[in-house]
């Protein structure tokens, strides 16, 4: 097979896939443009239908562009955030390669009314491309600013549609990016609609706990502890969670260097580590983290998503990472939250004899997400009987409970037991489920409904379970 220089229409397209792969990409690269135009405030539309997202809009008060402008806009490589290879050193907005508006014209159609702020214009430019041919150049009545509908997307590449996912798994993807642009852009209002119902929303200028307490709820907001650690190369800022407040995963750490929301496992990792053992093995904090350092040490060009970034001098960063962690937590009273409870505990379990130590078939612990994890029934812990030919553990008396996370006990052969109760209120709720596999679900309702307060992503996630829920009863 010979060697033939592909036509332009096939390089826009390969381009393309690299920047956009599902319909979040397209509100990450439009809302990113919004923020280096200087925007204050960023409204996302999305419209779908069960077929799938049929349309998206954005729209931003920044500074608009030109009628050239916006024609040169869509041709690849078009920017006006770096003139030359000299500023990749030094990058300081969230676009710089010049291709997201050409990437997306050439899988979609896409209609660009923008207006330069403060020009005196009065008019603005409408702009239509499909599939990276412009087809429609005019003016038109528009506010400063500039909107962006994208229709159609893969309309062209039929072999990438098939690979989205549902409906409500790609609005929980549009809602991650979202939330974690907001997350890192305190300062700009961010608002996000679904088929005309509002999904979230952040206030100008609010500052990452007002975003934390929009996006996550208040609840969560108020237990978090503030970090702002400074160390020579770094500055480390934002949000942690209290030990008790842990996931199963590290969904809940969010990252941003230098106002640029990022993926980076390493840092995450360093955050964790700051914990050291406040929280179990396999468990992660909540945390907002901003990390600010010279644009030198981070080299942002590594993907088209520039998602992933590399760090000059790695350890010395993420050394610096968990000691702000470390730090900020040993300043917190954490150890007066266990002793307060440590103390309850032994009150409670000073009862007449008789009364606590009568066995019962399941035992009383619960927990909540948010909350104090260990609640009391009957004013006691009580003793589990393990039934079967023979108990795998001793009888135990519970003795207290350390920092919202561990249960102290004591066996009866006078060995002292530390009991991680998230983990084992997991595995009670697992084998009670595994229990009732093989039988017909029972559901009933509540007499008083129970709200969850989701963030939007995880709200339309669970919207995809909900058929398996029901199923399981």
């Amino acid at each position: 097979m010979k060697i033939r220089v592909l036509d332009p229409d096939t390089v826009n397209q390969i381009a393309a896939g690299e920047v956009v792969d599902r319909p979040a990409s397209v509100v990450k690269e439009l809302a990113e443009n919004a923020i280096d135009a200087g925007a204050t405030s960023i409204f996302v539309e999305i419209s779908s239908n069960l077929g799938g997202i049929t349309e998206i809009r954005v729209t931003d008060d920044g500074e608009g562009m030109a009628p050239e402008e916006a024609v040169l806009a869509f041709q690849p490589h078009a920017t006006s955030k770096i003139q030359d290879i000299t500023d990749l050193a030094s990058i300081r907005t969230l676009g710089f390669r010049g291709e997201a508006l050409a990437s997306i014209a050439a899988v979609a159609e896409m209609t660009l009314i923008t207006r330069p702020r403060g020009s005196g214009a009065l008019a603005g430019t409408r702009v239509v491309v499909r599939g990276g041919e412009i087809v429609e150049r005019s003016e038109i009545g528009a506010p400063e600013g500039t909107t962006v509908i994208v229709k159609h997307l893969f309309y062209n590449t039929p072999a990438r549609r098939k690979f989205l996912k549902s409906r409500n798994t790609e609005l929980a993807h549009i809602y991650r990016v979202a939330e974690d642009l907001a997350l890192a852009n305190g300062t700009i209002a961010f608002r996000v609609v679904h088929n005309e119902r509002e999904r979230m929303a952040t206030q100008r200028s609010g500052g990452l706990l007002n975003a934390i307490t929009g996006l996550y709820g208040a609840p969560l907001a108020r237990t978090l502890i503030p970090i702002d650690a400074r160390s020579p190369l770094i500055r480390v800022r934002g949000y942690i969670s209290r030990p008790s407040e842990n996931r199963g995963n590290p969904s809940g750490v969010t990252i941003s260097i230098n106002g640029r929301s990022v993926s980076a496992r390493q840092i995450t990792a360093a955050v964790r580590e700051g914990y050291g053992t406040l929280l179990p093995k396999g468990r992660y904090p909540v945390a907002f983290i901003d990390l600010s350092l010279d644009t030198d040490l981070v080299d942002v060009n590594v993907h088209p998503t520039k998602r992933e970034v590399r760090l000059s001098r790695e350890q010395e960063i993420l050394s610096a990472v968990a000691a702000a962690v470390e730090e900020t937590l040993a300043g917190c009273d954490l150890a007066h939250e266990a002793t307060t409870e440590f103390v309850q505990h032994q009150i409670v379990s000073a009862e007449p004899e008789q009364e606590s130590m009568r066995p019962i078939a399941e035992p009383e612990v619960s927990y909540a997400a948010g909350h104090r994890a260990l609640t009391l029934s009957d004013r006691q812990l009580r003793r589990t009987e393990v039934e079967g030919e023979e108990n795998l553990l001793p009888s135990m008396e519970p003795i207290g409970q350390v920092a919202a996370t561990y249960i102290v006990a004591g066996g009866t052969d006078g060995t002292l037991y530390l009991i991680d109760q998230h983990a084992a209120h997991e595995r009670i709720l697992y084998d009670q489920v595994a229990a009732r596999r093989d039988e017909d679900p029972e559901s009933q309702e509540l007499i008083t409904p129970v709200i969850l307060s989701l963030p939007s992503g995880e709200s339309a996630a669970l919207r995809d379970l909900i058929p398996d829920l029901i199923e399981r009863g």
